[in-house]
Formats: C-alpha cells, structure tokens, sequence
C-alpha cells in the first residue's frame, strides 16, 4: 500500500517520538499510563471520527504512531481493548447516546474494557455461546447468567461487552445479543484469574450470577448479536499487526545477539533458521502493509493470524535453542513466595505456545479461509 507519506505525517511521527520520549519514564502502573496518554489525545487515532477527546490520524499517522510507540519501550496498554475493539462497534452500531457515554471516558483512559466472548464450552466456536441474558425490571434491563473464560485483562476492567443469547430457543449464531455489562457487581460477578505457563495472569473466568445489564446498553438491535460480534472482529486486526511486527524485531534481535554470544550462530542449520525468521518477517510486514484499510479481502486477518502465530512460535523455540543449556534455568533461585521466574527467552518460549490458540486457533482461520475464500463445502456442525 502506498501511504503518501507528506512533510506533515513526517512531522507527526517527530512528535510523536518526542512526546514518548518525554513520558515513558515516568509512567508507573499501567491505569496511570492510560490517563496520560488520555490526556494527551493519544487514544482513539484510529477512529473513524473525532469529538470524543481524541486526536483523529490518518492511516500513515497511525502506523507512525503504532511503530513509535513499539519502540519506545512504552507500558502494554490495559485500553486497547476499548480503543480498537468496542470504540469502532460503537461508531458503526451503536446509538448517539451510547457513544456519548461511552466513548469520551475510554479516549480518556478512565474506563477499561474487556471482553465477553469464548466459554467453556465454545472457544473458537463462538456461536456455541450459552451465556444467558432474560429480561427483567418490566424490560429495562437484562439479567445475565453464564461463564466466560480466557477473558484478558477482566481482573483491572470497568466494563465487559458480553456476547449472551436472550432468545433461549435459539440455536448457532441466531438470537444472540451484545450487551455492555459493568463489572462492579459483587456477588454477581466473580473474577477469577488464570495462572499461565509464565506465572502471571492476563486472562480469567468470568461468571455471571443474575449480572445486571440496561436495556439502553445492548448495542444493535436485540437477537441481532451475531452482526454486531462479527463486526467487532473485523476490527481487531489492522494497524496493531505493525506494532507487534515492531515487538517481534526486537525479539529476534535479541535472539540473534544471543545466538553470536553463546557460539550458537556457528552452527549452520542455526543460521540459516535466523535467516528465515528475518526474511519471513519481513514478508509478514509487506502483507500487513499491502492489506491495511481492508485491501486484503476477507480471509487476509486469518492469513495474517497464520502466519504470524507460527513464526512467533518458531521464534520462542530458537530463543531457548540458542541459549544452550543455560536456558533450562531460571535467573533466580526458588523460593516458596516466588516458585519460579523467567528471563526473556523462557518467557517468550512458554508465551508463545499459545499463540496458535488465542484470538481463534490455526484449525478456526483454515476453515474460514477454506469456507469464505476458496469456497468449499462447509464444515458439518455438530
């Protein structure tokens, strides 16, 4: 894609580096973070529209933007969610008052957001979805009953958007609706984190205990979840896939500075598997380039997904490869309050192992490849 890149996306990027430079060492906890750069109008570039506290950036500024902030070494955003997921669905879906709600304190950084989608029973198979949602209050609001599980970030969010069926003799992806739910509800909603391969706790079960829910928040029409969920998903892979490609060069940078210290670059088959990691990442970033603003058609986000999953994998695999034996042991000793902790490479090792799961598994975005761009039979539901 050529981004016509003019003196003034030159300029914005300048600023951009400079303001990042200015702040990223002074950020503390991640909430705080989200507030400062809320502050500035940093939230929202993306957005189709402005008037909500945010800046509004064209595509290049955004990439700009994405790249810098890769860079930077700045905090992991606890917002994205809300920015790059919800914020969009609402400009597309949902109501004048909806927006005025909720998005001024999401480009503010005050309101965090996670999201209601996979269950126990239906991961990647979301119209499996068994969560509940029945009218109560005389119709003004909904009372919500069900679990979500793999939920990230639901332990520090605000607000969840939660995919439920209100149509209980529905089936698949029919009577199916989006509501926004808010999570300040003791007694009917309970938080309960998942320790992960690397110790630490992104995601979580959610359950939903007759959990409140206004009327006036179900974004769309009532049994018309499926569209507006599918629509989400559009949305989650764009500009961010260059940032992450940012991350993941300096990962292999890492990788490759290990591999020249530790002798492992002697090696020729190590070699030439670093090579490729180079070269296949920079494929992955001319095909993210080439399908920005939806050029791709729609099986590019789970092309995109295919390919960088596997890589970063593959990436975490050499990472402990090329550390030799040193890489089976933590960089601190044991104790009972700390069991284990990991450098760099473990983490990346054990991180990655989910990648081909989360956001849709390998065998999910074959098939949608196989249904929606090659046109084959689809596959038979259970």
């Amino acid at each position: 894609m050529d981004f016509g890149v003019t003196s003034a996306d030159d300029a914005f990027r300048a600023e951009v580096r400079g303001w990042l430079d200015a702040h990223v060492a002074r950020a503390t906890d991640r909430r705080s973070w989200e507030r400062t750069l809320g502050a500035a109008g940093w939230i929202g570039l993306g957005w189709p529209q402005d008037g909500y506290g945010n800046r509004s950036g064209s595509l290049a500024q955004q990439v700009a933007w994405a790249e810098e902030y890769a860079r930077s070494g700045a905090p992991a955003r606890s917002g994205h969610i809300g920015e790059n997921l919800l914020a969009p669905t609402l400009l597309a879906h949902g109501t004048a008052e909806q927006k005025a709600r909720f998005l001024p304190p999401i480009a503010a950084g005050t309101e965090l957001w996670c999201q209601g989608y996979s269950e126990p029973g239906a991961g990647s198979d979301l119209a499996g979805v068994r969560t509940r949602a029945e009218a109560a209050d005389d119709g003004r609001s909904y009372r919500i009953t069900g679990q979500k599980i793999w939920t990230s970030l639901a332990h520090e969010a605000d607000w969840c958007f939660v995919l439920a069926r209100t149509d209980p003799e529905s089936v698949r992806h029919h009577g199916l609706t989006f509501l926004l739910v808010p999570m300040d509800q003791p007694g009917r909603i309970e938080v309960r984190p998942i320790r992960q391969l690397t110790g630490t706790s992104e995601f979580n079960e959610v359950f939903f205990d007759g959990a409140h829910a206004r009327v006036e928040h179900v974004v769309g029409a009532v049994g018309d979840g499926w569209r507006v969920a599918m629509s989400l998903l559009g949305f989650e892979r764009g500009v961010s896939t260059l940032a992450q490609q940012i991350g993941f060069a300096q990962e292999l940078r890492r990788v490759v500075d290990t591999a020249v210290r530790t002798g492992a670059a002697d090696d020729p088959v190590v070699r030439e598997r670093l090579v490729r990691l180079w070269a296949e990442l920079r494929v992955m970033r001319w095909n993210a380039l080439r399908t920005l603003g939806g050029s791709g058609g729609p099986g590019a986000p789970s092309v995109a997904k295919l390919l960088w999953a596997g890589w970063h994998q593959r990436l975490g695999e050499m990472a402990v490869r090329v550390g030799g034996a040193a890489a089976s042991v933590g960089p601190v000793d044991w104790s009972p309050s700390a069991p284990y902790e990991l450098d760099d490479a473990q983490h990346l090792f054990l991180f990655s192992r989910a990648d081909t799961i989360y956001g849709g598994s390998d065998q999910i975005q074959r098939t949608i490849i196989a249904e929606r761009v090659l046109g084959l039979p689809r596959q038979p539901k259970g």
